[in-house]
């Protein structure tokens, strides 16, 4: 149980300071650019506790779902209306409320400090500035992950040796009086034994060793180990098995229906033993692609991963993995992970600090949604307008001034109850079927 709530209170820490660092991601270009900022907040609903420096208020809120900065001026007047505008109607009330509040918060002389008469890039970086620290966040835990822990990977040492030959569909895992014994253990190959070379070849990797095995059914093969230090010779000659097809990099294949396909190769009876092998760091920026390519994939299948996930709460469907989960799932994955008795101190670490990295590429991706109340609509709402600038001054017609992001209020709205609702769905399914990744 120790264990359990050690690695749930690690992850949420590492999301408090996630959040943290998105916000510090828009308030240090801000304030470089002089924007007034009245407020930074971790977290929404009551202050549990602030503190003022300056013109800016630092605090923590109640609910730790997010966080945000309250700058000055984010909506710009809206031309030739008038304080009194008729607001009536919900949507139109909604438009004028934005404009209202956003007007309220420029104080006499600071009008110039207001957000939204910024240059256009000037707010493109402000706006940016959030995810692109949480996608820092991720490439460096990604580096911690993959050069300081490392990943799990095959090595040239023997884990085990078979006694007896079995094709690799048998659904039989243990040997039976008449079983062809494997040629491994004929051999005198023992767990513990490093492979040096084969057939005279220098064997570097457990996938080299495997492809001339698979290579050479039928042929005597000179096999050098070592073992307690010193090389040992051997011969081992692999017979004609069943075996399944591995691509280049040493994965099964598999047909159209998903089956792993197999052929006739030659076989010895060893595997290999795994370790946590420290990788280059190139390997760092290929791995943060892949998540980034993998989130954006499931916020494009979005509704349909929400629909499972649904019937998955409701039904007797099941959760896939890899689909999205709250911050609830994230803490219950990471107590589930700290509390594994099969995994050791480095496979828990490299399981936290996985579960970090992730969700910090999840809200780089997210926020770069171009919709409001996300950054990704501010910013689109800033392109527009360089855009539309840009026209009118290549039509030599007159400025039409910044976006009136205002009138968006309605569809920010919108967005903001489907994400509540999505949030509490999710919620609620990480509570009554929780992913479990073990």
């Amino acid at each position: 149980m120790l264990w359990f709530v050690l690695g749930v209170v690690i992850v949420a820490l590492g999301i408090a300071v996630s959040i943290a660092l998105h916000e510090i991601g828009h308030l240090v270009p801000a304030k470089a650019f002089g924007v007034k900022v009245t407020q930074y907040m971790i977290g929404f609903g009551p202050t549990v506790w602030s503190k003022r420096k300056g013109e800016t208020e630092y605090g923590v809120k109640a609910i730790p779902l997010g966080g945000y900065i309250s700058m000055i001026g984010m909506f710009p007047p809206a031309e030739g209306e008038h304080a009194a505008e008729d607001s009536t109607g919900f949507f139109r009330g909604l438009v004028q409320d934005a404009r209202t509040s956003s007007a309220e918060t420029i104080t006499p002389g600071d009008e110039h400090r207001a957000f939204y008469r910024l240059p256009v890039w000037k707010r493109i970086i402000v706006m940016l500035g959030g995810p692109l620290m949480n996608l820092v966040l991720g490439v460096l835990l990604f580096g911690v992950l993959l050069m300081g822990i490392g990943i799990p990977g095959t090595t040239t040492t023997v884990d085990a040796v078979s006694e007896c030959a079995l094709p690799a569909t048998s659904e039989r895992q243990t040997c039976e009086p008449g079983d062809p014994a494997a040629p491994g253990a004929a051999a005198g190959i023992r767990p513990g034994d490093r492979i040096v070379s084969i057939d005279g070849e220098p064997v570097s990797t457990w996938e080299q060793s495997t492809a001339i095995i698979r290579d050479h059914p039928d042929e005597s093969l000179a096999v050098v180990v070592e073992r307690d230090g010193a090389e040992v010779a051997l011969e081992v000659t692999p017979m004609l098995s069943e075996r399944y097809a591995l691509d280049d990099r040493g994965q099964v294949i598999t047909d159209a229906s998903g089956d792993p396909q197999t052929v006739q190769a030659g076989f010895v009876g060893i595997t290999s033993s795994v370790q946590r092998v420290q990788q280059p760091i190139t390997a760092v920026l290929p791995a943060v692609g892949e998540q980034t390519a993998g989130v954006a994939g499931v916020i494009i299948n979005l509704p349909q991963r929400m629909i499972d996930i649904a019937n998955a709460a409701f039904g007797p469907g099941e959760r896939d993995p890899n689909g999205p989960m709250s911050i609830v799932g994230a803490g219950r994955v990471a107590g589930e992970v700290a509390a594994a008795d099969q995994l050791g101190l480095a496979d828990k670490a490299a399981g936290l600090v996985g579960i970090l990295a992730s969700l910090n590429i999840a809200l780089f991706v997210f926020n770069l949604i171009p919709l409001l109340p996300l950054d990704g609509g501010h910013i689109a709402g800033a392109l527009w307008e360089a855009i539309r600038r840009g026209f009118a001054k290549l039509a030599r017609r007159p400025d039409p001034g910044p976006v009136d992001l205002a009138k968006l209020m309605p569809v920010t709205l919108a967005v903001v109850i489907v994400l509540g609702a999505m949030s509490a769905l999710l919620i609620y399914a990480d509570l009554v079927k929780p992913v479990t990744l073990l």
